[in-house]
């Protein structure tokens, strides 16, 4: 039977995953702000003089919600295509930094790394409300600048994983750690929305960024690169996880020299994951920064409730993915699925249901509640299948999760800049629930995509060119859990693999 021991809130590395929540909380506010000030910063346009007319504000008044936009704070006379462009122009740089910062999180650890790629955003977020008003190439500018910065934290976070989460607890401890996007979004859409109401919208840049800062610190303060080098760490605790990763790692340095590109290139499981990530991320990025200006556009909310109801699809995100995250560890610990079907089951799901359910909003017309709902729906689905291939990658080469997480974020970045412009094409003119509907069709039909590529490709099992060791070998029943209590189950039986039942 596995040890008792202290309460799960005594670990270190439930303080990391906690710290990790709050840092990628702070990474998703400073990056979906600006999809809420733009509404503020673009000048108003006289009533209905770019809307068709289909659909009239909640309450049935007949005032056009970009009339009554309050406006604290200088504004543009941006058109759609500018917004479109700056509004991706953050992951020209974002995608720039993914392959780097995977390498470097595997060479030099990622606590420095993950920090100083969150600072990097609030400094330039900080300065933002000053490059708008110096013109839209000093703003362009300054968004790419903090997607350079950003573009580090998945990789980066992916390498501290590496060394601190044991296979049974990965999926929990890394889909919790990530589910911080999702919170951030939560808060940070109606933030945005009450800080633009009450201070203007230069404010939420000034904010966001400080808080941002202040959690820098905390971070540096508090984490360690290694179980090893932590001062907060039992002694048992650390004992159990270096025990239980030196089983999925030969302990050789990785350098860019002894990585093995070509089998990464031409590993099907790899290209899965890159094209689910991908498939994914246009659908998420779409929503994340076009959503504000559909519900405004289009459903006609004022900023206020625009903000607050576009976080709602985050909202049920956000629960469903750590609570996912723990029954697919529950069920991969107990034998009831292996790693690879855990993994294609939750993509199936969650790919399908949102590709339903966007399908569908083209239909709603000017039902706002049911759009909402679908939304919702599609949101918490989404949630399901982030922990499928966003941990894909510590399943199938733990050793180099880091490095192909830049891989396959640089690819899935590609819709962070394209969705936008795409969404600024298809909606010029009369911002319609007919031109949306392209729109959501679009991210439906990649979706679908999606899943087809995953069937056939995905796995959840290491790869022969990801390890040196010998594979299953059962380990003892009578192995302590590190003196914390992550899994209900842990007198269970354990395969010694990265996947700890077979893939």
């Amino acid at each position: 039977m596995a040890a008792e021991g202290p309460h799960w809130i005594k670990c270190a590395r439930v303080h990391l995953s906690f710290l990790a929540f709050l840092g990628f909380v702070n990474v998703y506010m400073l990056r979906v702000n600006l999809s809420v000030a733009m509404v503020a910063m673009v000048t108003p346009t006289p009533p209905d003089s770019d809307y068709s007319g289909e659909c009239t504000l909640p309450g049935n008044s007949t005032t056009s919600a970009s009339t009554t936009t309050p406006s604290t704070g200088a504004t543009y006379d941006w058109d759609r295509a500018t917004q479109g462009l700056i509004l991706g122009s953050f992951f020209y740089g974002y995608i720039v930094t993914q392959l780097p910062g995977g390498m470097l999180a595997a060479t030099y650890g990622g606590k420095w790394l993950f920090g100083l790629g969150v600072l990097c955003t609030a400094v330039f977020t900080l300065l933002t409300p000053l490059a708008a008003k110096l013109g839209v190439p000093v703003l362009v500018a300054t968004r790419i600048l903090e997607g350079l910065g950003e573009g580090v934290t998945f990789p980066a976070m992916h390498g501290m994983w590496t060394v601190w989460a044991p296979p049974l607890e990965r999926t929990k401890l890394v889909s919790f750690s990530f589910a911080g996007a999702q919170f951030g979004t939560i808060i940070g859409l109606p933030l945005s929305g009450w800080i633009t109401d009450a201070l203007g919208w230069p404010y939420i840049f000034y904010i966001f960024g400080g808080i941002a800062v202040l959690w820098f610190i905390l971070w540096i303060v508090l984490v360690s690169n290694t179980p090893a080098t932590n001062r907060f760490i039992t002694t048992e605790e650390k004992d159990y996880i270096e025990s239980e990763m030196s089983k999925i790692s030969d302990g050789e340095p990785v350098t860019f020299r002894n990585t093995p590109w070509i089998s990464i290139a031409k590993s099907p499981a790899v290209w899965a994951a890159a094209c689910t990530h991908f498939c994914h991320n246009w659908g998420f990025y779409t929503l994340l920064t076009c959503l504000p200006t559909y519900m405004k556009d289009v459903l006609r909310f004022d900023l206020q409730k625009d903000a607050l109801i576009s976080s709602l699809p985050y909202i049920f995100m956000w629960l469903f993915i750590p609570s996912t995250g723990y029954a697919i560890d529950v069920a991969r610990e107990k034998q009831i699925l292996s790693t690879t079907a855990a993994r294609k089951l939750v993509t199936f799901i969650g790919f399908l249901v949102p590709a339903a359910c966007l399908t569908a909003i083209g239909f709603v017309g000017c039902n706002t509640t049911l759009a909402v709902a679908l939304l919702c729906i599609c949101g918490a689905f989404d949630g399901v299948s982030q922990t499928g291939f966003n941990i894909n990658h510590l399943d199938i080469a733990p050793k180099y999760a880091s490095i192909l997480m830049g891989v396959t974020n640089t690819i899935a970045t590609i819709p962070g800049f394209l969705g936008p412009q795409v969404v600024g094409w298809l909606t010029t003119n009369n911002s319609t629930s007919e031109q949306w509907r392209s729109v959501f069709y679009i991210s439906a039909e990649i979706y679908v995509f999606g899943i087809i590529i995953y069937m056939l490709l995905g796995s959840g099992a290491i790869q022969p060119w990801a390890t040196s060791q010998v594979l299953y070998e059962p380990v003892s029943t009578e192995d302590t859990n590190g003196d914390c209590d992550l899994l209900s189950t842990m007198d269970q039986p354990a395969l010694r693999d990265s996947n700890s039942v077979p893939a």
